[in-house]
């Protein structure tokens, strides 16, 4: 199947897709990201962990993708990112799921760790748009992702949902192997921002009539569910709490209210992967370290945001990648 802009020379055949410039050719062996150029997918099915305004009450359509442009030594997808455990689909397929998960009821198409297939998915967005796709499109993403290929989606996504891990050099190094993340990641969101740089808001009621932006979201009762903008998350690491701060405060100073942030605690640590290795991060972040982190956020000015309460270290927030919606 042709699709007319999305159309991209292969872009896998000396990878340079992330910021790793691996060169690898992609179509007859695995990149840095450890898969070649074929789709490959773990589980696409409603979720309802994310931020309010995007899994909403009726959840937000996930679709889980092999493979990671990261090496998180701590990664709780580790079995999709590091072993790549998933399965084959074609670009057809997956514009076929974005319309099954809009049946289900999602609030949107929310593309986790697509990153290093961009290329290809690139077509199959357009041809669910082309199609009448009534829902909006977002990339769940590490930062770690070149800017070119962004600008290439732009029109295409319509919500982007980025980490941003490190600030630090050093911590990007030793925790996820990915050297120059800080100034990629900065890169990656001031060109996401660009693409979307006002959050707007839909009831969840009524996905057509955009009622609100900014601080009016939800005064009435009714659920308020992102169409458009651009949310930040950080997720916390132990004994991390300093460079979590300066994150914060870069975040702010840059983008101010034009973007929400997401302050993660969620952290769970895999301690036969990290007791040895890691010991510094071999455990769940403390209730005092989260609780200086949001003070300290407010003390900013942040007033877009989301926290996390309540004890949600645990894996039972781990999906099970089990090729849920992936066949037919």
């Amino acid at each position: 199947m042709i699709f007319g802009k999305a159309v991209m020379e292969n872009q896998y055949e000396a990878c340079r897709l992330c910021p790793r410039q691996c060169g690898i050719n992609r179509t007859v062996q695995k990149g840095a990201c450890s898969v070649g150029d074929t789709l490959r997918a773990s589980r696409a099915a409603l979720h309802f962990w994310e931020e309010p305004c995007i899994s909403g009450t009726r959840g937000s359509g996930t679709v889980f993708f092999s493979g990671c442009t990261l090496r998180c030594v701590y990664c709780q997808n580790y079995a999709i990112s590091h072993a790549a455990a998933g399965q084959e689909i074609t670009p057809g397929r997956l514009t076929e799921i974005f319309f099954e998960l809009e049946e289900q009821g999602a609030n949107n198409i929310n593309l986790v760790t697509a990153d290093h297939f961009l290329p290809t998915i690139a077509g199959s967005i357009e041809a669910a748009k082309q199609g009448g796709l009534r829902i909006p499109v977002l990339l769940n993403t590490s930062s770690y992702i070149g800017v070119e290929i962004l600008k290439r989606m732009e029109g295409l996504i319509d919500i982007y949902l980025p980490d941003f891990k490190y600030i630090r050099e050093a911590d990007a190094v030793r925790y996820s192997r990915a050297p120059g993340y800080p100034e990629a990641a900065k890169a990656a969101i001031a060109e996401m921002v660009r693409q979307q740089p006002e959050c707007a808001f839909v009831r969840e009621s009524d996905r057509r009539e955009t009622v609100w932006k900014g601080e009016e979201a939800g005064t009435d009762g009714e659920v308020p569910v992102l169409t458009h903008g651009v949310v930040v998350r950080h997720l916390l690491l132990p004994g991390l709490l300093i460079q979590s701060k300066l994150i914060l405060r870069y975040l702010y100073e840059t983008y101010g209210d034009r973007i929400f942030l997401s302050l993660m605690s969620q952290y769970t640590p895999d301690h036969e992967r990290l007791a040895k290795k890691y010991p510094e991060i071999d455990r769940c972040v403390t209730g005092r370290e989260y609780r200086s982190l949001v003070d300290y956020a407010a003390g900013l000015g942040v007033t877009r945001g989301f926290v996390q309460e309540g004890d949600v270290a645990k894996e039972s927030f781990i999906p099970l990648f089990d090729g849920s919606g992936i066949g037919k």
